[in-house]
């Protein structure tokens, strides 16, 4: 091990300590070892002393240059020792470097979990003394794009997903000097060990049919299977897109939306009974009783003049919103509605409201993709949602 030798006035480094900011202290004591160690390893690199003639020396030595360097108590200035040929290169660097990356990589996790990037440079400021711009954070964050790229772009045929979500939620990205509403397409899949895992992410202009089945095709392009049920809205393109690109698949109309959509179009008032019996229809386990339930719904309220419309509109969507009743009982409460996708949006959302309008559409996709990267991390951690025997 390299041994330190230091000549030390201790009268005077008492008075100095005792006289200074201890921040000052540190940073100074850490100057002096860094610099001292240096000098040693170009010594052991060129295997001679100063002055000295040995047959195996390497190199001569050539002064110093300064050089700054960002730690976690601050910048601190640096006299890096050199050699003629300039092979030599001391390690202090390369050691450091673990520090740089997580002081990096702790700013790039304030910016993922909505910490804006002027809270960010705040922070920077206060524990090291030392200023960054907003665009430096910013910048930052492109640190995150190989990782992102190698995550959004991983096969999905290693297993299968019996049951795909699909959602898309709307933000503002500045364009051409313009802020514009986009589209954020989100797919999640229950697999093989019935944990939640985030399938697809896409960023595009408003709802399509086309848009959604851009979507899904890349899904399919990455190696996914048709999956027994996709459960969404009744959005119409989505509807449509669905059977074109999945083949033998059934499309499970989300029951939370579709029991609001009749709720929104009841009278206002005395309709608390009415409500009950339509969550009754669909607190079954077969589509048998459903059906059962839905046919003495209509039969008791066939002569109510205000609730035509909303026996009308049961009818039509009652088919599409049964499709869980056909899967094992285990899995029914989980797949009835989109509702652990509402959950994943609105944490989407919460960081989102931060940054308030993204400067771009890769920007956009690099934070939401992070986002949905940590979740998935933290669902994987999890039980699974229930055990089968």
């Amino acid at each position: 091990m390299t041994q330190l030798q230091f000549n030390l006035d201790m009268d005077f480094l008492k008075e100095s300590i005792m006289n200074s900011n201890i921040d000052d202290v540190v940073k100074s004591t850490v100057v002096l070892v860094l610099n001292e160690y240096m000098k040693k390893e170009r010594d052991e690199y060129l295997k001679a002393d100063a002055y000295e003639r040995s047959e195996e020396r390497r190199d001569q030595r050539n002064g110093y240059y300064d050089r700054d360097y960002m730690m976690n108590i601050g910048k601190i200035s640096l006299r890096v020792p050199r050699t003629r040929n300039g092979e030599f290169s001391p390690t202090v660097f390369e050691k450091y470097r673990r520090c740089d990356q997580a002081f990096a990589l702790s700013m790039l996790e304030m910016v993922v979990n909505g910490v804006s990037t002027r809270k960010v440079k705040n922070v920077v400021e206060q524990l090291c003394g030392e200023y960054i711009s907003k665009s430096f954070v910013s910048s930052l964050t492109k640190k995150l794009d190989p990782m992102v790229k190698e995550w959004a772009n991983r096969p999905l045929n290693t297993e299968y997903y019996r049951y795909v979500y699909v959602d898309a939620m709307y933000i503002k990205v500045r364009e051409h000097h313009k802020v514009v509403s986009k589209a954020v397409y989100i797919a999640t899949g229950l697999n093989e060990g019935n944990k939640r895992e985030v399938l697809g992410l896409k960023v595009s202009h408003e709802e399509s049919y086309e848009a959604w089945q851009a979507f899904l095709g890349e899904l399919i392009e990455r190696g996914l299977q048709s999956p027994k049920l996709v459960i969404s809205d009744a959005h119409s393109g989505l509807k449509k897109a669905i059977p074109k690109v999945f083949i033998g698949t059934s499309w499970q109309r989300c029951t939370v939306h579709f029991k609001k959509n009749l709720f929104d179009q009841l009278p206002n008032k005395g309709m608390n009974d009415v409500k009950e019996e339509i969550k009754r229809i669909f607190d079954v386990e077969t589509p048998e009783e459903a059906r059962k339930r839905k046919e003495a719904f209509i039969s008791r309220h066939q002569d109510h003049a205000k609730l035509g419309k909303v026996m009308d509109n049961l009818e039509d969507g009652f088919d599409d919103a049964i499709q869980y009743l056909n899967e094992p009982v285990e899995y029914q409460k989980y797949i009835r509605s989109t509702n652990s996708l509402e959950r994943l949006n609105q944490e989407v959302r919460r960081r989102e409201r931060v940054i308030r309008i993204f400067p771009h559409t890769q920007s956009a996709f690099r934070l939401i993709a992070a986002v949905l990267m940590d979740y998935e991390e933290e669902e994987q951690k999890k039980r699974p949602i229930f055990q089968r025997d």
